[in-house]
């Protein structure tokens, strides 16, 4: 069979043995999407690596855009006070998600070691999202580059050597769950974020690079929940290390607060970004809690299959599921 036979779907006989079919370049002339039953597609559907790889690098292809091309569209002397501290502290806090990247393909490798004997398919999945992770971290530099190249661009205070290589730092390694569970919610956080400030500013050019780094976000918040939602859906993952992690971020003065909070943890090894907004003399946020929180506690219902509404119920249902 020739590749043009087989990305446009034409089949080999039926009496091939399936293990034989180019399974994933039959699905070609499908509109590329994530494989949100990921634990399904390996054990039931018979996809392998190569498959999901496949529909990966199809989905990565058709989401690309270029730096250069959206940086020549903004009018420079056209932004606000509120636009270039919006730019800055976005540059600075993208900075702080190629070492998540690098971190989450480094333990999704040790992950699929672990259980390669022990249960393939979760191995299988960690090996999934291992791969997936270079898409992630391509898509983030485009992020990190575009905001802190406008910031230099615009005046704003440079980012010192020091600074960028402490926003490097490497976070610690946790569960495969409650990592991929906290990865969700950042980029919940960042979405949001980013769809507030295409609300507020008013060049048309930063308009739409924020509208664009928004949807590359709710890209990489759908990969975390599918892969999240394998590992439940596989039995070796509670669901209750999910909820913890959504009790973090959602208690009463919890991390979704960021900079606001009244309590910061003494992180010692990492930044993390929320930590550090600055609003300088703006006295702006583009904070959106509520929002924030409806998604969260959609992720919760998409990972583990429990409906919650609000971070009293994220609570109640954390505890009860600690005790039984």
């Amino acid at each position: 069979m020739s590749i043009t036979e087989a990305s446009t779907g034409t089949e080999p006989s039926s009496t091939e043995p399936s293990s034989t079919r180019p399974r994933g370049a039959a699905r070609a002339t499908e509109a590329p999407a994530i494989i949100t039953d990921l634990y399904d597609a390996v054990t039931k559907r018979g996809m392998s690596l190569v498959d999901v790889t496949w529909e990966q690098q199809r989905l990565h292809e058709s989401r690309r855009w270029s730096v250069v091309e959206m940086l020549a569209d903004v009018d420079l002397d056209a932004l606000t006070p509120v636009d270039r501290n919006l730019v800055w502290n976005a540059g600075r806090a993208e900075l702080t998600t190629k070492p998540g990247a690098d971190r989450l393909e480094r333990q999704a490798e040790a992950e699929c070691r672990r259980w390669q004997e022990k249960n393939p398919a979760v191995a299988s999945i960690m090996e999934a999202c291992g791969t997936w992770s270079r898409y992630w971290n391509e898509e983030e530099a485009h992020h990190e580059t575009v905001f802190n190249r406008l910031a230099d661009l615009s005046g704003m205070e440079p980012i010192s050597d020091e600074t960028f290589i402490a926003f490097r730092q490497v976070f610690p390694d946790d569960d495969m769950l409650r990592t991929l569970m906290l990865l969700a919610i950042s980029e919940i956080t960042a979405a949001v974020n980013y769809g507030q400030c295409q609300q507020v500013v008013q060049d048309p050019g930063l308009r739409r690079i924020f509208k664009q780094v928004a949807a590359d976000e709710i890209q990489h918040r759908n990969y975390f929940i599918a892969f999240a939602k394998a590992l439940v859906d596989s039995g070796e993952y509670h669901a209750k290390d999910a909820f913890a992690v959504a009790h973090l971020f959602l208690r009463e003065d919890g991390e979704l607060q960021g900079s606001a909070r009244e309590q910061k943890e003494d992180r010692g090894t990492h930044v993390n970004w929320w930590d550090h907004l600055d609003t300088a003399e703006t006295d702006y946020r583009p904070e959106a809690l509520e929002k924030k929180e409806q998604l969260i506690c959609g992720a919760l219902k998409k990972i583990t299959g429990i409906e919650v509404h609000s971070r009293d119920e994220v609570e109640d249902t954390w505890l009860d599921l600690i005790g039984s």
